[in-house]
Formats: structure tokens, sequence, C-alpha cells
């Protein structure tokens, strides 16, 4: 009697193992697509469709679903998915920052006072400049602040709740200090388009343009993607499901593209264009195209670079690995005191670029700017599927998270719900996203 001895080989490039379950769990399988990313989304979409028919069947119309609300929609979570996006780092790391929206007033008021105050009689009243040194400023006092931060809970190993919860209310007090409570305007005007509006916009032509390019970082993205499989040997997916994943990620940039392009500018404010421009009116009418939002433009960049940050870097891999297992991580040669400086210090960064977007889109500084924000980008980070604890996050569903939190405002203020029931169904969502990642994280060991 001869014995067999059974060896498994990998299957052939372009063919996935072959998977006993059913249809969908092939499917998922073989385009490797994220189910937590297809729930967010799902639940957007319920989000979204939910809002539009209440508002339809008591208002008598539909208003969520409108290019006008979801373009608002867009510019509204660029703030708060920017800080999402650093606060995704410091929470993989175990830790916590609640003083985000102290740090983006103080930062606010930082570059207030300098455009309005300080750079105008220096430089003179309506110089180029003022508003580039004016959104450095303020970036790097949040790095600054950031890093005070990231200091006292390295090396002084004060826990990163009280450290940030005392910046929570220093720093919302020095901002008061700065401004004895008064608002700073008016801000520099090539400044405010950085918070949006129909100035703040790059257009039809300009849209296309991103529309362009981001399909095509698409199909590169693909193309490289089994390229790199090839070359380490691993398995690849088959040529279908790359289509498919291309095909649908560029469906939805050209659908964007529509739909910010279908969000015309205010009658009255075409009016003054025409009246200022010259520019001959057809008889029809004059239709001019939104487009993306600058506000948008600048998370989309966020959200590349932050990516490319954690997955593609040696920062990115500490991150996680000191979110995994710190012990082991230090071990290992990371100097995880200093790579905490590193990750509060950009956390404060990006809060001073969201502060940049907020004071923008307002047109004004003012110390009570970003209160409560800190709840609502803890809350987008968690919802996105970073888990408090520790080792686990992306960037992607931070954003997405964001866009959930704040298409629940969004909502509730269309279908007329108050502040306090707001604030209800924002704490219940965030309990009810940290009860899912516990279970989340159960059934996957």
């Amino acid at each position: 009697m001869s014995n067999t001895t059974e060896t498994k080989t990998a299957p052939p490039h372009g063919l996935p193992p072959q998977d006993k379950g059913g249809p969908l769990a092939r499917f998922l399988k073989a385009t490797e697509l994220d189910t937590r990313l297809l729930g967010m989304l799902g639940a957007l979409a319920l989000i979204w469709i939910g809002f539009h028919v209440y508002g339809a069947v008591f208002n008598g119309f539909g208003a969520f679903l409108t290019p006008r609300n979801l373009w608002n929609l867009s510019v509204q979570t660029s703030s708060i998915g920017i800080m999402a996006c650093g606060m995704v780092l410091v929470i993989v790391t175990r830790h916590i920052d609640l003083s985000v929206g102290s740090v983006l007033g103080f930062c606010a008021v930082v570059m207030g006072v300098t455009q309005v105050y300080i750079l105008p009689p220096l430089m003179g009243v309506g110089h180029p400049m003022i508003w580039i040194i004016a959104v450095v400023v303020g970036m790097i006092a949040g790095t600054f602040v950031g890093a005070i931060h990231g200091w006292l809970i390295a090396y002084r190993s004060i826990p990163a709740f009280i450290v940030t919860l005392g910046g929570l209310l220093v720093w919302r007090g020095v901002a008061f200090l700065i401004t004895s409570g008064e608002t700073i305007s008016p801000v520099d005007q090539t400044f405010k388009l950085l918070g949006g509006g129909p100035y703040g916009a790059v257009g039809e032509v300009g849209s296309w343009i991103v529309g362009a390019l981001g399909c095509i970082a698409v199909v590169v993205m693909v193309l490289n993607s089994r390229k790199q499989r090839t070359r380490f040997g691993f398995v690849m997916r088959p040529i279908w499901a790359d289509y498919f994943i291309g095909g649908i990620s560029c469906a939805a940039v050209i659908g964007s593209v529509l739909l910010v392009n279908s969000y015309p500018w205010p009658k009255g404010i075409v009016k003054r264009y025409v009246a200022e421009t010259g520019i001959e009116v057809p008889a029809e009418g004059l239709f001019i195209s939104h487009g993306f939002a600058i506000p948008v433009l600048i998370l989309v960049v966020v959200v590349i670079c932050m990516t490319i940050l954690m997955q593609r870097t040696r920062f990115g891999r500490y991150v996680y690995a000191i979110g995994g297992n710190p012990e082991a991580a230090t071990l290992s040669g990371i100097n995880t005191k200093w790579m905490t400086v590193k990750i509060f210090a950009l956390m404060g960064f990006l809060t001073g670029l969201s502060a940049v977007v907020a004071s923008a889109r307002l047109g004004s500084a003012t110390n009570a700017l970003g209160t409560l924000d800190e709840l609502y980008v803890i809350a987008a980070a968690v919802i996105g599927g970073t888990s408090l604890a520790g080792g686990i996050g992306t960037i992607y569903g931070a954003v997405l998270g964001a866009l959930v939190m704040q298409s629940l405002q969004t909502g509730m203020v269309l279908i007329g719900f108050d502040a306090a029931i707001q604030q209800i169904v924002v704490g219940a969502v965030l309990v009810f996203a940290v009860y899912l990642d516990n279970l989340y994280r159960k059934n996957a060991k």
C-alpha cells in the first residue's frame, strides 16, 4: 500500500483560489473589497435616501438629494474630514486628542490677527503674499501646539486624555485672550476663496480636468497593483475584478464631476458677475457651474498624501506597529516616544489646515470657531472603522465617517430637528459605532 502526499500549489496567475462559498462570498474574495467600506457606503445611502424621502413626504419637497445640498455637504465635510485623517493616527496608536476643536479656533485667530492687524501695515492692504503668510503661520502654530502635546505625552508620561483635555481649555482661553472675544474681519479676499463659495471653486472646465486626472490615477493604480503582484508572486485578482474596480471608481469620479457641474451660481451673483465683466448674456440665461469647491480638493490632496504615508512609508508601518503592540514596537527598535511627538505634531498641522478652510468659509476668525469639533472628528474616525483598542484604522474610512456625521447633521437641519435632538442622534450613533467595532473584533478572532 503506497502513501500519497497531498501538495498545495498556488493557483496560476489570474485565477483566485477556489472558494466554496456562495456567489457573494466569491465576488468579495475576488474583488478584495473591504466589507466595512461597503457597510459604510450602504449606511450612507440609507441616510441620504431616508432624509430625502422624509422631506418629500412631510415637507412636500425632497431637498437632500439635490446638487445644491450635496455640494454644500461636501464643503461642510472638508474641515472635519481633514482633521479626521490625523485623528486616525492618534487613535491607532492608542491615544486620543480632545483639543482639536480648540486648537482650530486658536489657529484661526492667529491667522486672523496676522492678516488683519499685523501684515497690512507692514506690506500694504491687499498684498498678494498676505494670505500665503497667514496660512503658513496658522499651520506652524497648529504643528507647534501638537508637538507640545506629543512631548508632554511621550516624554513626561502624562496620559493623552489629560494633556488634550487641558489643551481643550487652554487654547480656547488663549484664543479668547488674543481677540478679547471679538470677531476678526474682514480677512484677505484671496484667503476667503479657500473656504469655497461660487468664486472658491474651480468651475466646469477645472472639474473635468480634475475628473480626468482622477480616472487616469485609477487606471495607473490598477495596473501598478497587477505589476506589484506579479513582481512579488502574489495571487492575482481576476481580470474582470480589476475591470470592475476600475470601472466603478471611474464612474464615481465622473458622477461627482457631473454632480458639482450641475449646481449653478446663484442668480444674484451671476448678475453681479455680468455687471463686472460686461459679458453678453444669452437669451436662455447664463448658467455658470460651481464645479469642485477648493476645500474639497484640499481634502482630496490630504487623503491621498495621508494614504501614501500610512501604506507606503516606514512611518506608517511604525504607526500600526505601535498601535498593535507598543512594548513589542519599542523592543524592535522603534523610537515610540519620538513617533508620538511626530504623530501629534502632524495632527496639529492638519488642524491648522482645517482652520484655514473653516475660517475662510466663515470669512472671519473667532475664538468660538471649532467648538465641539473634537467630538465630530473622533466620531468620524471611529465610525470609519478606527478601533479605540489601537492598531486598526484607514484614512478613507475616516473621511467616509466624516461624511456620515455631516450627512446626519445636514439632514436633521433640513427636516427641522432642533439642536437637542441632533446632539442625541450624534451621541447615539457614536456609541453604536463603538459597539459594532467591538462585535467586529470579536468575530474576527
